[in-house]
C-alpha cells in the first residue's frame, strides 16, 4: 500500500518537473506583470467605453427630446445606468490592481443596477405599446416580478456580505467607493 502511495506521489511530482526549468521566479513575475497589464488595459477600456457611451447618450437625448421628451428621458436614464455599470467595473478593476483581491460586493451592485435598468426599460416599452394584449401584459408582469425578486435577493446578499465581511474589508470597500 505504501508503495502505491509513494508511486502516485512520485508521478504527480514528476508530472510537474517539466515546468521546473520554465517556471522560474522571473517567468512567473513576467506572467504576473502581463496579468496586471491585462487588467490595466481592460480597466482603461471600461473607462473609454463608458465615456463614449456617456457622450452618445447625451447626444441622442438632445436630438430626440424635441420629438418625444418622455422616450428621450427614458433612453437617457437607460444609457446612463449602463455607464454606471461600466464605471463600477472600472472601479472594481482599479481595486483589484491595488489590493489583488476581487470582492463580491461590486458585482452585486452591478447586478442590482442591471436589474433596475431592465425594470425601467421593460416598463417604458410596455407603456408606449400601441396594442397591449393580455399575453404581453402577463409576460411584462412576470418579467417585472422576476427582476424585483432579483433586486431584493441581491440587496439581501449585499447585506449578508457586509455583515460577514471582516471590519477592515468593509472599511476598505467603503473608502474605495468614495474616490
Amino acid at each position: 500500500m505504501e508503495k502505491v502511495v509513494e508511486l502516485v506521489r512520485h508521478n504527480q511530482t514528476k508530472r510537474w518537473s517539466f515546468f521546473e526549468g520554465i517556471l522560474s521566479d522571473r517567468t512567473i513575475g513576467m506572467m504576473e506583470a502581463l496579468d496586471g497589464f491585462g487588467y490595466f488595459t481592460t480597466g482603461l477600456s471600461f473607462l473609454a467605453v463608458s465615456m463614449v457611451l456617456f457622450l452618445r447618450a447625451w447626444y441622442v437625448f438632445a436630438v430626440a427630446v424635441g420629438d418625444d421628451p418622455v422616450l428621450a428621458v427614458l433612453g437617457l436614464v437607460h444609457d446612463l445606468l449602463l455607464v454606471i455599470i461600466l464605471l463600477e467595473l472600472f472601479r472594481t478593476t482599479i481595486n483589484f490592481l491595488k489590493t489583488k483581491v476581487i470582492t463580491l460586493e461590486p458585482f452585486l451592485y452591478i447586478c442590482v443596477i442591471a436589474s433596475t435598468r431592465r425594470i425601467l426599460t421593460t416598463g417604458a416599452q410596455v407603456s408606449y405599446m400601441g396594442e397591449l394584449t393580455d399575453l404581453i401584459f402577463n409576460r411584462y408582469l412576470m418579467d417585472l416580478g422576476a427582476n424585483v425578486l432579483v433586486v431584493v435577493v441581491l440587496i439581501v446578499a449585499v447585506y449578508l456580505s457586509r455583515r460577514t465581511a471582516p471590519p477592515a474589508m468593509i472599511w476598505r470597500n467603503e473608502n474605495s467607493s468614495l474616490h
